[in-house]
């Protein structure tokens, strides 16, 4: 009852909402939540001596970008949200739930609420796209049957191609979603303010161009730069989810990171990978020692690139001391990358760990023979000194792996992402999970610089490649962030939507 007193003692002390619309139906669902969850507060409230706010950085950021608060839920607790004068009683809630994360809550913070609306910016809708599989989940649900789905609902669309296998228009006319020919319209709804709650920037397959790199580059920056613009005219910012990598040249992803830090947009981005299934079903603790690591991937560098950068990342940022950035990059092609396994520099055994668990196309292909542009070797140290390898193999891999040798264990930990298809590819509805969250939210669900770093790698060895394997440094990336301990699936579970 001490416990319990103590938190309702602070909760009168936290600001009402401000008024405005929907804030009469906010404040009566209120006393509800409160009373759902004041016990899981005051069950954790001793755990919050430990919490502090945290801090990121980069080079070259502006100083009032350098050092801020993370807007992640590694800042939601109950510490946070005394430190933040402007925050809402439902925000108060909904942070001091997120004590003790990684526990794979129930989202109790919202379960209850009615569905939170978005618009959606493509390049293209088809059948299989990431536009399918992530817009599609929301119309027809988890499994794209018509069932249960996401607490969203699909306000509006700008759709940049029109392929002839399209389905975009099919779907918003089955639906009800207006079409609109640019993306203010889309992000406005065709109304002079920003009526939806958030916006879905998927720049994911469709007819575009290919630099020099081997980077195709997709609209990106363009439809980041478009929907904040929309933000800026109308005097409003909403959480903005971006799907893949930012960019994807480094200069485009610097600055749409930037432009959502300055504009203050909640902003998410990367891979479905990190949140998708994993065989076996491991991770490693937030913290951990780190003695060597090594990722596997395949198909391009570009496109697949990215995904086995996450997933790898996924792992590599929860070692002690956290994120603090890479120092060096470089591309070693098909013969250079084994005179770096034979002297020692990558981990023989963590390589044929990692080969060991993933699925091949062909079991008789000798690795050492494998050759080909794609073929080849992501080799990166990170600031602390930990050696990053990431080898791509196509033609030989069916999927993207990761081994990390841990001091403390014996055996390496040894997963792979498993990219199943059926029902509706399901790894999506994971990283839909979490876009679901930000949205209802206001708070990412994991931080945006790992993409950032993510993005900023792959694109320093491409370049890395272009210039024939030379080895670039790279201050640029000596980003530094927290982790979270965000789940991937099956958790956390897919609720159906309220109503």
């Amino acid at each position: 009852m001490v416990l319990v007193t103590i938190v309702l003692s602070i909760f009168s002390l936290i600001p009402a909402s401000p008024t405005g619309e929907g804030s009469v139906r906010e404040n009566a669902s209120l006393n509800t939540e409160f009373s759902l969850i004041v016990s899981c507060i005051a069950s954790r409230f001793v755990l919050m001596a430990w919490l502090t706010p945290h801090q990121l950085s980069y080079p070259g950021a502006s100083e009032s970008i350098r050092t801020t608060k993370l807007p992640t839920p590694a800042c939601e607790d109950m510490i946070c949200a005394m430190n933040d004068s402007t925050i809402s009683r439902r925000q108060f809630l909904q942070r001091a739930l997120g004590v003790g994360a990684g526990l794979a809550l129930p989202d109790l913070a919202f379960a209850g609420a009615g569905p939170k609306s978005v618009a959606g910016v493509v390049t293209w809708y088809t059948p299989g796209s990431h536009g399918d599989v992530l817009f599609s989940k929301i119309l027809e649900g988890w499994k794209g049957d018509g069932g249960p789905g996401p607490n969203l609902r699909l306000a509006s669309l700008y759709v940049d191609q029109f392929p002839q296998r399209d389905m975009a228009r099919r779907m918003a006319a089955k639906h009800g979603i207006p079409i609109f020919d640019t993306i203010e319209g889309a992000v406005t709804a065709g109304t002079n303010t920003v009526p939806v709650d958030g916006v879905l920037s998927i720049g994911e397959h469709g007819k575009y161009p290919f630099n020099e790199k081997g980077q195709q580059l997709y609209p990106r920056r363009r439809f980041f730069e478009e929907i904040t613009a929309a933000f800026e005219k109308h005097g409003k910012v909403v959480p903005v989810f971006n799907d893949k990598h930012l960019g994807p040249v480094w200069e485009d992803a610097l600055w749409m990171y930037q432009r959502a830090k300055r504009l203050k947009v909640p902003f998410m981005a990367g891979s479905s990978l990190p949140v998708s299934f994993r065989h076996p079903d491991v991770s490693i603790p937030i913290g951990s020692e780190i003695e060597a690591v090594v990722g596997v991937g395949y198909s391009g560098l570009d496109i697949y690139g990215i995904h086995t950068l996450e997933l790898f990342q996924t792992f590599v940022e929860r070692r002690r001391g956290a994120e603090t950035g890479v120092r060096w990059v470089q591309w070693l092609g098909a013969d250079e990358m084994w005179k770096a396994v034979d002297s020692g520099v990558v981990r023989d055994d963590l390589l044929k760990a990692a080969l060991n668990a993933v699925p091949k196309r062909d079991k008789r292909k000798d690795v050492r023979k494998l050759r080909g542009k794609g073929v080849g070797l992501f080799l990166f140290e990170y600031v602390d000194g930990l050696m990053g390898a990431v080898f791509m193999l196509p033609g030989l891999l069916q999927k993207i792996g990761v081994a990390v040798k841990l001091e403390d264990r014996p055996q390496p930990v040894v997963t792979y992402a498993a990219e199943r298809v059926e029902p509706h590819w399901p790894h999506f509805a994971y990283l839909l999970k979490a876009i679901e969250k930000m949205i209802h939210t206001g708070q990412p669900s994991y931080p945006v610089e790992r993409t950032l770093l993510t993005s900023g790698i792959l694109d320093r060895v491409l370049t890395s490649r272009l210039l024939g394997g030379k080895k670039l440094r790279t201050p640029e990336l000596e980003i530094k962030y927290n982790p979270v301990d965000y789940p991937h699936a099956p958790r956390p579970e897919l609720t159906p939507r309220s109503g």
